[in-house]
């Protein structure tokens, strides 16, 4: 038996990259992991975590304006743009610090370094060679940038979280979750913004209901929405501002603004591993293909997370980190990862939750769905005379009465659709929601107390 240096061999500390190497040394194997970053990786560091707590901050503007009708008197308020960043990067090092005791605890070996792949069983990091059984890709993702003269004047998300300077005219380029989710951020905390997306609707992918529905609110809050435009060129002028010159509809334009963020999409972090070299099969992004397994073209190398190009969401990686370390030294078990309805939210303003199909790819599938619908002001908006409004929907099968599709547009739509994933995990009924007792009064309950149905069949499509 040939020996090696270590059983597993992680490129990237991130989080599906810290749980296989934690799950693995757990079955007792010898694993290294190679961060040349910060342990973390994208949700801690520069995604998920501090986005969220921009989002709460940029929630406070409403907030004050909204408690006026609920008998508050709220004084003159002052936002402190570097106040919120420094909180913020006090938590993040807090949060890598965690990752980072949790590796030592597992007894996983962390190097701080780039490790690039030679073959399938050796790495090279810091100039020489390591041996591994088997090695593990979890390098996750990056921002795509467009070659546009002026592109080095423009910043993406990972930018955007280390501004000295809070941007008072932001152009957000993109109709993505990134650009909605920053377009609310910057909106929220004061900044004038205006999106840029080169397609018909935002977010492409969801149901039509939800774009639509989300699109219209957020123009409510002042964000000015620029559909079927594109960015010819960016000018820096003096004085730092910027000249950006759009393709739209009408023709061409100008906008001048402070910062322009391109939130136009990630793709795998692949460039400079070796992969290719290696024999690794690459889709056209870069992405490493996998199988079931997250098994790569090379027997002995895995990929999780972002860098297969699958579903681009940390819970998700998690999963696939576990289940490949599950499946190399747990014993025997083989162990995949189900990526049929996974739940997903966009933390807009109002946020986003979604699970299952939307009316488009349900009626795809079926012959005919029910399609339930409610649109209404939330109660909150009653008392605050906040111009809001908040959407729910069921796509439901006609034939089984399965509930193929939940969705919502509307005040802690995350928080509630994580519950409703289980009930469309579970293949649960129309039958079965109306048989749910509402929590009276939420918004939640309209999920199990809809009547009215739309048929829609392929025959009348």
């Amino acid at each position: 038996m040939p020996q090696f240096d270590y059983d597993l061999f992680v490129i990237g500390a991130g989080s599906g990259g810290v749980r296989a190497s934690r799950i693995a040394a757990g079955f007792g194997a010898r694993v290294a992991v190679a961060e040349h970053h910060r342990v973390g990786g994208t949700c801690v560091i520069r995604g998920c975590v501090p986005k969220k707590l921009l989002v709460y901050a940029s929630h406070f503007h409403d907030d004050f304006q909204d408690a006026a009708g609920y008998g508050w008197t709220v004084g003159p308020s002052h936002f402190s743009w570097p106040t919120l960043i420094a909180n913020k990067n006090r938590e993040i090092v807090r949060l890598e610090g965690i990752y980072a005791k949790l590796l030592e605890g597992s007894k996983v070996t962390v190097l701080r370094g780039r490790a690039t792949v030679m073959d399938g069983n050796t790495v090279e990091f810091d100039g020489r060679r390591i041996t591994a059984a088997n090695i593990l890709v979890a390098t996750g993702g990056w921002p795509n940038m467009p070659k546009i003269p002026g592109i080095e004047y423009c910043i993406t998300s990972n930018e955007a979280f280390e501004l000295a300077v809070q941007p008072r005219r932001v152009l957000m380029v993109g109709g993505g979750y990134i650009a909605v989710e920053f377009a609310g951020i910057f909106r929220g905390l004061g900044s004038e913004v205006t999106l840029s997306y080169r397609g018909e609707q935002i977010l492409r992918g969801f149901d039509d209901d939800v774009r639509h529905h989300l699109a219209q609110e957020i123009g409510k809050k002042g964000i000015r929405i620029e559909l079927r435009s594109t960015i010819q060129s960016v000018e820096k002028l003096e004085g730092g501002s910027l000249r950006v010159t759009l393709l739209t509809a009408d023709g061409m334009r100008s906008v001048e603004c402070d910062a322009v963020m391109y939130a136009t999409g990630r793709l795998p972090a692949t460039q400079g591993l070796g992969l290719d070299g290696a024999g690794v099969n690459l889709d056209k992004d870069g992405g490493v293909i996998v199988d079931e397994h997250g098994r790569s073209s090379i027997a002995s190398i895995f990929a999780v997370g972002d860098v297969t190009n699958r579903i681009a969401l940390t819970p998700v990686a998690i999963r696939e980190g576990q289940a490949v370390a599950t499946t190399l030294f747990g014993g025997g078990a083989s162990v995949r990862v189900d990526h049929s309805d996974v739940p997903s939210a966009v933390f807009s303003q109002p946020p986003v939750g979604t699970v299952g199909l939307s009316e488009s790819q349900a009626l795809e599938r079926h012959e005919e769905i029910h399609v339930y619908k409610a649109d209404f002001r939330p109660m909150k908006a009653t008392l605050s005379g906040r111009d809001e409004r908040t959407m729910m929907k069921l796509v439901v099968d006609a034939a089984s009465q399965r509930v193929l599709g939940a969705h919502m547009v509307g005040g802690d739509a995350p928080e509630i659709i994580q519950g409703i994933g289980i009930a469309v995990k579970a293949g649960l009924t129309k039958q079965q929601f109306d048989a749910t007792v509402g929590i009276h009064p939420t918004a939640a309950e309209e999920l199990v107390t809809m009547r009215d149905k739309r048929v829609v069949s392929k025959s009348a499509v």
